[in-house]
C-alpha cells in the first residue's frame, strides 16, 4: 500500500469520490480565520456538518452498542457546539464519501483540536464504503471545550493497493450508504 499524494486524491475527488470537495487548504472564509480544511499535501481534511448528538448522564442511560438508549445523548444543531468535561459527542462530515474499490482511509485528529484535549476517533473507511463519516471526539480535559461546524475536524489519509477480494460494498456493510449521525447497528 502507499500513501496517496494531492495530485491522486484530487483526481479521486473530481471522478466523485468527495463531495463536495475543496481543492486547496481554505483557512479563511468570509474574512475570518477557520480551522483548516480541504485539500493538503498528503490528505484531506474534513469538516463537521451542523448535526450534533452531545451525551449526557441525565437520565443515567447505559451506553450499550446492541441496545443503544436515545437518552444517552441529546440531538443539537448548531454551527458552535459546547462538549461538556470529560464527555463525549458524535458528529458526521459535511462531506460525503464514495471510496474506490482499492482505496483504504484513515483518519486522525487535527492538531488545533488535539491541543485543546479534543481526542478524534474514526474508525478506518473500507475499500468501498460510502456516506457521511460518523466522527466522534472526546472532551479529555476538566473544562468545556467548543467545536465548529463547517470547519476542519479529522484529517483523512488514503492508502491505495490491490483491490481487497469481498469490498465494503460488496458485502453490504451495515454503515454503507449512511447518511447523518449514525449510532451503533447489529
Amino acid at each position: 500500500m502507499s500513501i496517496l499524494p494531492d495530485w491522486r486524491i484530487r483526481d479521486l475527488a473530481l471522478a466523485g469520490m468527495i463531495t463536495p470537495f475543496e481543492d486547496r487548504l481554505v483557512r479563511t472564509a468570509e474574512n475570518a480565520q477557520v480551522i483548516s480544511f480541504g485539500l493538503s499535501s498528503f490528505g484531506y481534511d474534513l469538516r463537521c456538518a451542523d448535526e450534533w448528538k452531545i451525551f449526557t448522564n441525565v437520565q443515567s442511560a447505559v451506553v450499550d452498542p446492541k441496545a443503544f438508549d436515545d437518552r444517552s445523548f441529546v440531538d443539537v444543531r448548531a454551527s458552535e457546539i459546547i462538549i461538556p468535561p470529560n464527555s463525549f459527542v458524535l458528529a458526521r462530515s459535511l462531506e460525503y464519501l464514495r471510496v474506490p474499490d482499492d482505496v483504504m482511509v484513515v483518519a486522525v485528529g487535527k492538531s488545533t483540536y488535539a491541543r485543546c484535549g479534543i481526542v478524534a476517533n474514526v474508525t478506518p473507511l473500507e475499500p468501498g464504503w460510502e456516506g457521511h463519516v460518523t466522527l466522534e471526539f472526546s472532551n479529555t480535559t476538566p473544562l468545556p471545550a467548543k467545536m465548529y461546524a463547517f470547519e476542519g475536524c479529522v484529517q483523512l489519509l488514503f492508502f491505495q493497493g490491490e483491490r481487497p477480494e469481498v469490498t465494503y460494498a460488496d458485502r453490504r456493510g451495515k454503515y454503507q450508504g449512511q447518511t447523518g449521525v449514525t449510532l451503533p447497528r447489529l
